[in-house]
Formats: structure tokens, C-alpha cells, sequence
């Protein structure tokens, strides 16, 4: 390795760092940092990288790892479940995006081949940009998540076919007729490799490896699956990150997805960093600078204008109000693959030099400012839900068949739609509990409702849905979301509404219970710390150490992650005996040959011969809670007793061994 290239490398770690730490305080995601990065060591500004190649070379990797783990998320199977929301409303969007931005190129004074081209180019956005951003917020399997994402990828499929654009707008001498069936031929190869791939191809070959339990062969050739069939897509005129999520596609139904998924997260991380600081240096800021205010005007224009669109589109299809506001900002901005077909139109002379210049601009102050309409979505979204809004635009225009609600009184009301919630409500239905299920899942709240469940749709955020689920006379809730901002929310709004309410919120690490607690949770389940101890506990069993030591040492692991909130804990508090450490209980069985068979209580005369309690005894199915004098022992017979060490085993002899 040149020292140039670690040199560059070095320089992009430190300032990004050094940006994100900061911009971390102030709650500024990430990418935002990244993109500035790019701007300061990039060549408008401090020229601080010295070959921008290199960098761009590592951030083509990160958007090949990126479009990989999107493939993996979606699978097949959950892309053809959204096949409306790809298909109709990509179509729709990128429609009426380019015939929008088209005319008003014209109506600007651009020719009718560079006008073309820049509404296409407006068009596309950044699928990796949203689905990093999803990714932060674990909004990727949302339905407005869904939504955007199937858009974008629809965007994406549009690449090729408008880089063939670019090329008959370039060269008039081009034959149409045998280009478009090279295209064809093209598609359907795809189609019917990753078809192949998907159903036996890739899951065969991952499993003759696995069989290896060689971890480094398993991902040798995970990378070899990603990269080869990125290489190719390219050979067939694609970009590498499409062969990468189509690789991804393949291999999400496999039963080896989830290992793959958490092997490249790392990977993914660090190489998709530099694609953005790759974006934020192509920003020609002395551009900016002197064309200021068609800069400006021209980013407000794109963001609001494309944001209106896509939220149209996201009305369209059924969404809620906030999630139309979601899909409009996330699918405001202008993506990455436009550089592509940006950069063919300036080779094809479609596109001057000063319009190529004016787009990056749009293109990267777009990008940037994303994450950040992204992170005030869902507050404005309320803000604006405060006000009386028709009906169908706070539900949207297909609002889901919901169950007939009856009068509840001192119900459950179960709020998630991961497998904790479902199955919990599955519980609660079996033994005839009286609950009500939140569900912000079309696909999932349908599925309940059909099998007789008392499921609402919607989210919990709004107080009408909670109404609903008569949360105001509830006595238990269980919020299982996992999400930061929307679960103290959720726990805001049914305080306000039901302040008798027992609270219960599952969550993913310790570290935000303070909060969690002080704004009204009454019961926390971190998820992660609750899984480790749960096997901790195990491991001790296995060990055969005493259930009371068990206990103990439990309770002090508690303590020590949890602090005060240990005492919050009603489930697993420790009883008196776990304090009493000499104490123990412990279940003797009657043996045939035992002192004690036949003779009663009073006769074996048990407390003054051992020094120990009988507390119970079992015989059979049954139960004896609270034995007498005249209580007789049989054989078989399970003895339940209460001492010291020295006393239970005095008892243990007398009720095993002959006398």
C-alpha cells in the first residue's frame, strides 16, 4: 500500500471523528458529519486528501456492502410483497418528478435534451442515504420505511435503462431497436439468475460451507458471492451495487441471512463512511459561493417540490399523515446514482459545465440536509396533527378494517409488532384475557384482525388511537418497540391519559431506564442485559449451585447494571430466604425402607429429633400446604423441609435410610 493512500485514510478518520464528536453533542446524525468531512479535505477547500480516486474506490465498496444488507432485509419474498409500492409508486414518483422538473428546466431556458435529463436526474434519490438513516432509527421494516425503500430501489432499476437514455440523447446514430433488445435480454437473464440463486443455487452453497464450521471460509465466500455477481451486473452495463443487493436477494431467504447480516455490519459501517465523505467533496464551494442564490433557490425548490411529490405518492397509497411526511422528506433529497447518469450527460455533452456544477451542488446540500428533516419529522408531524385535520388525511384515504372495540374496563393493551408483542397477545388471548393490540403494521394488523384478534392500527403516538384501545381505563400497558423516541412518547401520552396505569416497556440496553422511569414507567424489561443473565442462570444451574447462592449472586448482578432501579423490579426481587443464607429448602423424597413410612407427623416426631420445618408434602398430584400432627407418610411421598445445613441433612437421613 502507497503511504499516500493510509495518509488519506489517517486524515479522514481523524476529522471525521473529531466532526461527529462534536456533532454528537448536539445530536447531529452522523452522516451530516461525514459529508462535512468531505468538504473541509476535499479539494474546494483545505485540499487535505491527495488522491480523491483512492477514497472514491473505498466508498464504491461501502455502497456495495450497503445495497448487499438491503437485499438481505428485504428478500424476495417481502420485495414481492410490496411489489405495488416498487412498482406504482416509483413509477408514479420518478413520472411525475421528471415532467415537473422538465418544464421547469424549459420554462429556465435549457434545451429539451438537458431539461430531460435534469428531471430524471431529480428524480432519483439516495437509497443509500435512506436506508443508513432507516437503519439508525429502525425504521427499515415500518410501512412508510417500506414505502420509501421500494421506491428508491425502483429509482435504481431505472439506472440502466436511463443511461441508455443519456447514450441515444449523445449519439443520434445509435439504432434504438437493437439497444432495447439487448435491454431485454438483459432483464430477463437477471431475473431468472436471481430467481435461480434464490431459491437453490446460493442456499446450496452456503450450506455445503457451513458445514465446514469454518467461520473464515463462510465469509470468504459470502464475499465472493457479493463481488461476484457485482462484477457481473457491471459486465451487462449495471452498477456494482446493484449486482451487491441482488446478490443480497439471493441469499435472504436462506437460513443463513441473520449470521451473514451481522458479519457485514462492521464492514459496512466503515466503507459506506466514505462514500459520503466522497459526496461531500465534490461540493464546489467557491461555486456556491458566487452563485449563491440560485443555489439556494434551486435546493429549496427540489427539496420542496420533490418532498410534496413523493408525499403524494406516499397519500396515495394509503399512508397515514405522518408517514406521508416521512416519505416526503426522506425521498426530498437527490441521490447517488444520479452522479452517474449526471457525469454521462457532461461526457455526452447533454449537460454544460455550468449545469453540471449547479446539480452537484443541489445534489450534496440535498443530501445533507436529510438526516436532519428526517430527525424533525415526527415532531412536526405531531405539531401539525394538533390542528383538526379531515379524516382521511390523518388515516389516509385506505385506512385499515379495523376490530369492533367493545367497552373495556382494567384490560391489557399491548403496543409493538415484534415478536414480543405478538406472542404476548397470543398469551393473553389464550387464557381469555380481556387486551387490546397497537399494531403500526398494515400487513400485520391484518393478519390479527382475520384471525379474531381485538387489534387496532395505528400509532401509539396519536391519542385517538390510544382512546381506542380505551388506554384511559386499562390498568396494565405494555409498550414492546425498542425505539428511543417513540416509546417515551407513547409512555407521555398514556400518563397523561391514565395515570393509574401500570407501565410496562421493553427496551434494548440499561442505559436509558432513567429516563424511562421518570416519565412514568413503572416496570422495565432491558432486553439485552435480561437475555445475558437469563443464561448466566443457566450455565449456574448446570453447575448444580444452590438455587438460593443462584439467587444471590442474580440479585447482586442486578444491583450492580441497575443501581436504584433495582428496587422497581417486581419480578425478581429477592425473598427473605435468599437473605437468610443458613436457611435452605429443600424436597426429600420417602424412600421404602424410610423410618417415616406409615407413621405420622406427631409420631416421627420430626422438629425435636432434626430441628427442621415441614412445610408442605406431595403425594402425587396433590398438595398437602399446611400438615398437621396426624399428617402420614408414604412411600413416594415428596417432603418439603426448612433449616440450617446440619438439620436438613439430619431430616434427609431419617427420610431416606432404614432406622
Amino acid at each position: 500500500m502507497e503511504q499516500s493512500i493510509l495518509t488519506d485514510i489517517v486524515i479522514i478518520f481523524a476529522l471525521s471523528t473529531l466532526v461527529n464528536l462534536l456533532f454528537t453533542r448536539f445530536k447531529i446524525p452522523t452522516v451530516v458529519g461525514y459529508l462535512l468531512t468531505g468538504m473541509i479535505a476535499g479539494p474546494y477547500l483545505l485540499a487535505l486528501v491527495s488522491d480523491v480516486e483512492n477514497i472514491e474506490a473505498l466508498a464504491e465498496v461501502g455502497i456495495i456492502f450497503l445495497l448487499f444488507t438491503l437485499g438481505i432485509e428485504l428478500s424476495l419474498k417481502q420485495l414481492v410483497k410490496i411489489r405495488k409500492t416498487v412498482f406504482l409508486g416509483g413509477l408514479t414518483q420518478v413520472g411525475l418528478t421528471a415532467i415537473i422538473f422538465y418544464f421547469l428546466s424549459i420554462i429556465y431556458g435549457m434545451d429539451w435534451r438537458s431539461s430531460l435529463i435534469i428531471g430524471f436526474l431529480i428524480a432519483i434519490s439516495s437509497t443509500t442515504l435512506i436506508l443508513k438513516v432507516l437503519q439508525e432509527r429502525s425504521e427499515v421494516s415500518s410501512n412508510y420505511g417500506q414505502t420509501v425503500l421500494g421506491i428508491s430501489i425502483f429509482q435504481d432499476l431505472l439506472l440502466v435503462p436511463l443511461l441508455l437514455l443519456a447514450n441515444l440523447l449523445g449519439n443520434p446514430d445509435v439504432e434504438y431497436g437493437s439497444e432495447l433488445l439487448i435491454l431485454l435480454i438483459k432483464a430477463t437473464g437477471i431475473i431468472v439468475f436471481v430467481y435461480v440463486g434464490n431459491r437453490w443455487l446460493f442456499p446450496e452453497i452456503l450450506h455445503a460451507v457451513a458445514l465446514t464450521k469454518n467461520q473464515e471460509l463462510f465469509i470468504m465466500t459470502i464475499m465472493l458471492m457479493i463481488f461476484g455477481v457485482a462484477l457481473l451486473t457491471f459486465a451487462l452495463g449495471m452498477t456494482f451495487a446493484f449486482g451487491a443487493f441482488l446478490a443480497g436477494l439471493m441469499l435472504s431467504d436462506s437460513e443463513y441471512s441473520h449470521n451473514t447480516f451481522g458479519n457485514f455490519i462492521p464492514f459496512k459501517d466503515v466503507f459506506v463512511s466514505f462514500f459520503f465523505v466522497s459526496i461531500g467533496m465534490l461540493l464546489n464551494l467557491s461555486f456556491v459561493a458566487e452563485n449563491i442564490t440560485l443555489v439556494v433557490g434551486s435546493v429549496l425548490l427540489v427539496l420542496l417540490l420533490k418532498g410534496f411529490i413523493a408525499s403524494g405518492v406516499g397519500f396515495m397509497l394509503g399512508h397515514t399523515f405522518r408517514g406521508v411526511l416521512i416519505i416526503g422528506f426522506a425521498l426530498g433529497q437527490v441521490g447517488e446514482f444520479s452522479f452517474i447518469l449526471g457525469k454521462a450527460g457532461y461526457d455526452y455533452n447533454i449537460l454544460s459545465s455550468f449545469e453540471y456544477q449547479l446539480f452537484l451542488a443541489i445534489t450534496v446540500i440535498t443530501m445533507a440536509t436529510m438526516p436532519l428533516l428526517m430527525k424533525i419529522s415526527i415532531p412536526l408531524a405531531n405539531w401539525f396533527l394538533r390542528f383538526p385535520l379531515p379524516d382521511f388525511m390523518v388515516k389516509g384515504i385506505f385506512p385499515l378494517k379495523e376490530a369492533s372495540i367493545p367497552n373495556l374496563n382494567n384490560h391489557l393493551v399491548v403496543i409493538g409488532k415484534d415478536s414480543s408483542a405478538l406472542k404476548l397477545s397470543l398469551m393473553a388471548k389464550h387464557y381469555n384475557m380481556q387486551h387490546v393490540s397497537i399494531v403500526f403494521d398494515p400487513v400485520i394488523a391484518k393478519e390479527k384482525i382475520n384471525a379474531g384478534d381485538t387489534v387496532i392500527y395505528g400509532d401509539a403516538v396519536n391519542e385517538p388511537i390510544l382512546y381506542k384501545a380505551h388506554v384511559d381505563m386499562a390498568d396494565v400497558i405494555v409498550i414492546s418497540i425498542g425505539d428511543i423516541v417513540p416509546a417515551m412518547a407513547i409512555i407521555e401520552k398514556v400518563k397523561k391519559l391514565n395515570s393509574r396505569a401500570f407501565i410496562i416497556v421493553r427496551i434494548r440496553n440499561v442505559e436509558n431506564m432513567e429516563q424511562y422511569f421518570h416519565l412514568g414507567a413503572d416496570q422495565i424489561y432491558p432486553e439485552k442485559f435480561e437475555i445475558a443473565l437469563d443464561f448466566f442462570h443457566r450455565v449456574l444451574m448446570r453447575r448444580l449451585y444452590p438455587q438460593q447462592e443462584i439467587n444471590r449472586m442474580l440479585a447482586h448482578l442486578r444491583n450492580m447494571n441497575l443501581g436504584e432501579f433495582t428496587e422497581k423490579d417486581m419480578v425478581n426481587k429477592p425473598s427473605i430466604l435468599d437473605e437468610l443464607r443458613s436457611v435452605n429448602i429443600l424436597a426429600v423424597t420417602v424412600e421404602e425402607q424410610s423410618f417415616v413410612v406409615d407413621k405420622t407427623l406427631g409420631e416421627i416426631d420430626l422438629r425435636k429429633k432434626t430441628g427442621v420445618t415441614l412445610l408442605a408434602v406431595k403425594r402425587g398430584n396433590q398438595v398437602i400446604e399446611h400438615p398437621t400432627i396426624k399428617t402420614r407418610f408414604f412411600i413416594g411421598d415428596i417432603a418439603f423441609i426448612l433449616g440450617d445445613s446440619e438439620q436438613v441433612n439430619l431430616a434427609t437421613e431419617l427420610f431416606t435410610a432404614s432406622s
